[in-house]
């Protein structure tokens, strides 16, 4: 008891204070200098694959630009009869989403992140082998490890 008093009063002292704010610094700085991830962007003429969906009646276009190994190197969404805000997080995803996948970030990992999340529109799909979903993003994850992780 009187060691936890100890430890919170000394946690709140400026020195201490001053000691961490230092150790975090440091670390930030550690990884500042860390060489930097090398992006793997598509060239500029490559494959890729178009699939039309629809959650809960909202219809899109999911397009994948391939690498050459056939693996995914980015995406694009687009969403028809859609606002400005859902169609703008849309693209905000797409290009967040594609450059994790550029500087390195496996595609499981990023399917694991994305799966599942559940916001409108969420429901029944056009897509037999993905009857339900519980987002766009929850959609595209499914089908991206429909096709490219299970698939390996």
């Amino acid at each position: 008891m009187i060691s936890s008093a100890i430890a919170r009063v000394v946690a709140r002292t400026p020195r201490s204070r001053y000691a961490n704010r230092m150790a975090d610094t440091q670390h930030e700085t550690d990884m500042l200098s860390a060489p930097p991830m090398q992006r793997q962007s598509l060239p500029p003429r490559r494959e890729s694959l178009t699939h039309k969906f629809a959650v809960m009646g909202h219809e899109g276009y999911l397009t994948i630009g391939l690498h050459e190994d056939g693996s995914p190197g980015e995406i694009f969404i687009k969403m028809s009869k859609v606002g400005a805000t859902l169609s703008g997080l849309v693209q905000a995803f797409c290009r967040a989403f594609s450059l994790a996948m550029q500087y390195g970030l496996p595609l499981q990992e990023a399917v694991n992140r994305f799966k599942g999340m559940r916001f409108e529109p969420m429901g029944a799909t056009s897509n037999p082998d993905i009857p339900e979903a519980q987002s766009i993003v929850d959609y595209v994850a499914k089908y991206l490890e429909l096709h490219f992780v299970i698939r390996k």
